[in-house]
């Protein structure tokens, strides 16, 4: 979506500004007792079926909507679902860092400041899971469906609501740090090594023109600094 803020420019540019600051937000109580033309998209092989191993069905249509509205298919690469991204982010919240096994969650759960990061009683499974529902019922409110039945323009509308904090849920998670988490997911779903389930075809890496494993190509930094450095990229697969 072109000139809005989603454009893929834009989003390669980076994590969301902020992000860190809207992560020292308090939960609210009520969301704590919810704790428990043609392109490469019609060239590429068609993705394969997902059984989620975390997302229940209301939550991949969420998940899958929001991947394909933040990589939407053009003539560099194939769209977010197609690239995988959003199996990537499945994996991610029925692993150990949906899991928040890295996380401290003794709490006392106050509000932060930046540097403290993450401030949440919520591992990163259960924040998709209020967030998603939330998010859901927002939608609902204003518009009368869920995020993956309204429109583009809504969910335009919407995802920049979420950004700039002018959406606030009524009972759910900070919507700016929901929105920093789903962004900094599909980033990493984008360009990830694809052995973790995004990037398929290594499609981010070729649109960016990253090599991959750095060792295989590490001799060759220092030789090409500055210069185009044109190879097909390297999986961690690739080299077992």
């Amino acid at each position: 979506m072109k000139n809005d803020g989603f454009d893929r420019r834009s989003f390669l540019k980076g994590a969301v500004a902020g992000g860190a600051a809207a992560a020292t937000v308090s939960l609210p109580k009520t969301a704590e007792a919810q704790q428990g033309a043609p392109s490469p998209a019609s060239q590429s092989s068609p993705a394969p079926a997902n059984t989620y191993a975390y997302l229940n069905p209301e939550e991949a249509a969420f998940v899958e909507a929001l991947v394909d509205h933040m990589v939407p298919a053009d003539q560099h690469t194939p769209k977010g679902t197609e690239l995988g991204v959003n199996t990537y982010i499945d994996r991610a919240l029925a692993g150990g860092w949906g899991k928040g096994d890295r996380l401290y969650m003794q709490g006392p759960w106050k509000p932060g400041v930046p540097s403290q990061g993450y401030q949440l009683p919520l591992t990163p499974a259960e924040l998709y899971r209020t967030g998603i529902a939330a998010a859901n019922a927002f939608c609902v409110k204003s518009h009368g469906k869920t995020f993956d039945k309204i429109g583009a323009e809504q969910r335009q509308e919407f995802l920049l609501g979420l950004q700039a904090g002018k959406v606030t849920f009524e009972n759910g998670p900070p919507a700016r740090v929901f929105f920093a988490t789903l962004y900094q997911n599909v980033i990493e779903g984008m360009f990830s090594d694809p052995i973790y389930g995004g990037n398929r075809n290594k499609a981010g890496w070729k649109l960016i023109g990253f090599p991959g494993v750095i060792a295989v190509h590490y001799q060759n930094v220092e030789k090409y600094r500055d210069k185009k450095y044109s190879v097909d990229p390297v999986g961690i697969s690739d080299m077992s």
